[in-house]
């Protein structure tokens, strides 16, 4: 399993409804409002590399409102549950 996590940074006034188009997609584990630089952190789970970054680049940076993202890789070696 791989794990990532991404920060989000989405349009004033939309950090809601971007959360709520983040929960709706299948690798997306958690999604946590934040206050700071960014709005949103998410974690994200696929059987693969390519799953995950799949999920980051081909759905959660195509949601509206959606401002940028900065991805966070979990080290496999050093991923202790």
């Amino acid at each position: 399993m791989e794990t990532a996590y991404v920060l989000v940074k989405s349009e004033m006034a939309h950090e809601m409804e971007v959360m709520s188009d983040i929960l709706k997609i299948e690798a997306v584990k958690e999604a946590k409002g934040t206050f700071g630089v960014y709005d949103i952190f998410v974690k994200v789970q696929g059987n693969t590399s390519r799953d995950v970054e799949d999920a980051i680049t081909k759905q959660i940076r195509k949601i509206k409102n959606v401002v940028s993202t900065t991805t966070l890789s979990v080290i496999p070696e050093q991923d202790k549950r």
